[in-house]
């Protein structure tokens, strides 16, 4: 149901061109607001834009690499000059990672890093003054339940995650003053295409093992769906978590309430 949550507001997404990036992107659409997708493949954020304004929404697409200072920083300025201002920023673009801390390989763990964590301080970075100016906001990071849990061959992937929310307690607590909420949402496993990888690996090399071995963690009994992380990245830009700040949301089907 459509209730209009974000009437007036503009919402910037990082990785908005598919999985839980595009998911949130076209319900925060569909709830009232403007949205400026960012993603680093340009025909995947032009293609949600036009499914956005097929459904009669606003957006814009916008083509940056969050590890690249100047690019973001660029992009934000691009999105407040389109859409007039900003209020939401959902620091959602990432990567998934593979080996321990045996085996992992460097460029692995700078990439992952750089991507998950780097990138949400980058984006909010360029943001905050923005936010500030619009008379303050929300910005909602990615984290995952690998920064709560260990995850078995998952090294430079839990310590990004984890990353994402220390600094998201940070953030909540510099920006209050701001009137910047910042609040981390950890997903358990959803099903995207970031995480077919791992669930082939899981699977020995058979994705659909590994998809059965996965499901078997969560009491909910399956896995999730980006609507499920995107209705709760709602609830965090809306003004209905007006009083929610430094939280972490586990959006987990039950997984780290074993």
């Amino acid at each position: 149901m459509v209730t209009g949550r974000l009437d007036g507001k503009v919402a910037l997404v990082t990785g908005g061109g598919s999985g839980i990036g595009r998911a949130s992107a076209e319900l925060f659409a569909a709830e009232g607001a403007a949205v400026a997708i960012v993603d680093v493949v340009e025909d995947a954020a032009a293609d949600a834009v036009g499914k956005i304004a097929a459904d009669g929404g606003t957006a814009v697409a916008l083509v940056a690499d969050v590890t690249d200072a100047d690019a973001i920083a660029a992009a934000v300025e691009r999105a407040v000059e389109q859409l007039g201002r900003l209020d939401v920023v959902y620091n959602n673009a990432g990567i998934g990672s593979t080996g321990s801390v045996a085996d992992g390989a460097e460029d692995d763990w700078d990439r992952c890093l750089a991507i998950n964590a780097k990138g949400t301080f980058l984006t909010s970075r360029a943001a905050v003054a923005h936010l500030e100016a619009s008379g303050g906001g929300s910005i909602v990071n990615q984290g995952s339940v690998a920064a709560l849990v260990g995850v078995a061959n998952f090294a430079a992937y839990c310590a990004a995650k984890g990353a994402v929310v220390a600094l998201t307690r940070s953030m909540a607590v510099d920006l209050a003053p701001r009137g910047i909420r910042v609040n981390v949402i950890c997903p358990g496993t959803v099903f995207t295409p970031l995480m077919e990888p791992m669930l082939t690996a899981r699977g020995d090399g058979d994705m659909a093992k590994g998809l059965a071995m996965t499901e078997a963690k969560y009491p909910i009994g399956r896995l999730g769906t980006p609507d499920d992380i995107a209705r709760v990245a709602l609830f965090l830009a809306s003004d209905d978590a007006a009083f929610v700040t430094g939280s972490t949301f586990a959006a987990d089907g039950g997984m780290t309430a074993q």
